[in-house]
């Protein structure tokens, strides 16, 4: 009997171990047998999509509408050259010595006529004020010339009435030697004069008349000629039309002067302007100098963006700009140094009370930024901006195929304010048409159309089947 309830305990026993064994092998190995027995509703369930599985999207669909409400123009990939560029700040200033122009008084007198007014154009030779003589000098050396002329005819009658005599022997021949070198000392003395006088802004014409004895009481001050610009500014000049004389005219700037003020010799007058001849003039560091020193040295064309001038009502500003010379200086305040690219001005002129006024398209103090070629970027795709959207290290552009626009993954080479750069490595093919803007728009327009549902990058077949679009 004993034997029966031990032999039963150990079978219990063993039974025992062995369901305990079973158990923990199967705790440990629930990662492989599990999933087997999950239930397909709960949340170990995997999901089973109805349709294809799709890539993200890549193609955006807009209507002809959407397009023209955008602006968006498309145009032909190009394989081109760039040129590299550095954007420096600058200003447009006077041209020392040609724009700017002081009248000085010639002589000692008192205003009593001005003909001119700030603003007024005027011509060269064109009368500017009318002076009263009050100086002493210039009354003596009127008088001088004067008694110079008689004396000198009085010197060549005798001339005339003694050579016959001394032909005869009457009288010797050393009178007549006399009488030449008398005149020869008046001829010199009238050369002075007359210099002395054209020296003082008197025209030829009132010489003429203080020789026949009118004396000269008051004297004009004209406009001067216009400076001749120099070799490089005029071959500039040369190379544009801006009309056959629309910069041959002085602006009155400034009057110095008033009616019935009395002047001494030299005294400034007005100052005049012509702004057809300017300089643009660049502010650089000196971490630029030597990429200026090379773009000046094989004049390279240099872009000026006039960032305070529309341009609207003025002709196209037909002109290619190249760096003139750098200067030799650099400010101790601000640590630039300046450099300076010839600028031709445009100019209308307008009639105002019967008076001709100018109005110039460009003016001292503009502000300008300035595009600088430094390097030469061969064998890329160059398009706008706008044409690219960057996200981290993500950049695409947009190629238009009728209403659809599909995103294409690009490598940005080098990128500026108005201009992006991309490496022609096979992900553009030539000729294809890129949109030239508003990618960053089209870039949300697709991400919503695919939140949406409604993908522009899937066809749906009669039979309900669908794929994405090639």
């Amino acid at each position: 009997m004993r034997s029966k309830i031990r032999s039963k305990l150990w079978r219990t026993l063993a039974c025992l171990v062995v369901i305990i064994c079973v158990g923990v092998g199967t705790w440990f190995s629930r990662g492989y047998w599990l999933p087997l027995f999950a239930d397909r509703t709960g949340p170990l369930a995997t999901k089973q999509d109805d349709g294809p599985q799709i890539a993200e999207p890549k193609v955006l669909k807009l209507s002809p509408q959407a397009r023209a409400n955008l602006g968006l123009e498309s145009k032909p990939a190009l394989i081109q050259t760039y040129w590299r560029k550095i954007q420096i700040p600058g200003v447009i200033v006077d041209r020392p010595g040609v724009t700017d122009r002081g009248i000085t008084s010639p002589i000692a007198g008192v205003i009593t006529q001005v003909h001119a007014f700030e603003g007024d154009i005027v011509q060269p030779g064109e009368k500017l004020f009318t002076l009263r003589l009050v100086s002493e000098y210039l009354q003596q050396t009127q008088a001088d010339l004067f008694k110079a002329i008689r004396e000198t005819e009085i010197f060549n009658k005798e001339m005339v009435r003694l050579n016959d005599l001394a032909v005869t022997g009457i009288i010797p021949g050393k009178r007549i030697l006399e009488l030449e070198q008398q005149i020869s000392r008046q001829s010199a003395l009238i050369d002075s004069f007359r210099q002395e006088l054209t020296s003082r802004g008197l025209q030829k014409t009132q010489i003429d008349q203080i020789e026949q004895g009118t004396f000269i009481a008051t004297i004009d001050v004209h406009a001067p000629e216009i400076a001749k610009a120099t070799k490089d500014m005029q071959l500039v000049e040369d190379a544009i039309t801006t009309g056959p004389a629309s910069s041959d005219f002085f602006q009155i700037q400034e009057l110095k002067v008033h009616l019935g003020q009395q002047l001494d010799a030299g005294e400034l007058l007005a100052i005049l302007a012509n702004h057809s001849s300017l300089y643009v003039k660049g502010l650089a560091f000196k971490m630029e100098a030597s990429d200026l020193a090379r773009a000046a040295e094989q004049e390279w064309e240099v872009d000026v963006e006039f960032t305070e001038d529309s341009g609207e009502g003025w002709p196209e500003l037909a002109q290619e700009f190249r760096i003139r010379h750098l200067a030799n200086t650099t400010d101790p305040n601000s640590r630039t140094f300046d450099f300076f690219i010839p600028l031709v001005n445009q100019s209308r002129v307008y009639e105002k009370d019967d008076r001709p006024l100018a109005i110039w398209r460009f003016r001292p103090g503009q502000r300008v930024r300035i595009q600088v070629p430094v390097e030469e970027i061969q064998n890329v795709i160059v398009l706008p901006a706008a044409a690219v959207i960057q996200e981290g290290p993500e950049a695409w552009v947009f190629q238009q195929n009728g209403d659809l626009f599909n995103r294409i993954t690009v490598q940005v080479v080098h990128q500026d304010r108005t201009s992006i750069v991309i490496a022609n490595d096979g992900s553009i093919t030539p000729g294809f048409y890129l949109a030239q803007g508003s990618a960053a728009t089209l870039n949300r327009v697709l991400k919503a159309q695919a939140a949406s549902g409604m993908r522009a990058d899937v066809h749906v077949h009669a039979d309900g089947s669908t794929h994405a679009a090639h």
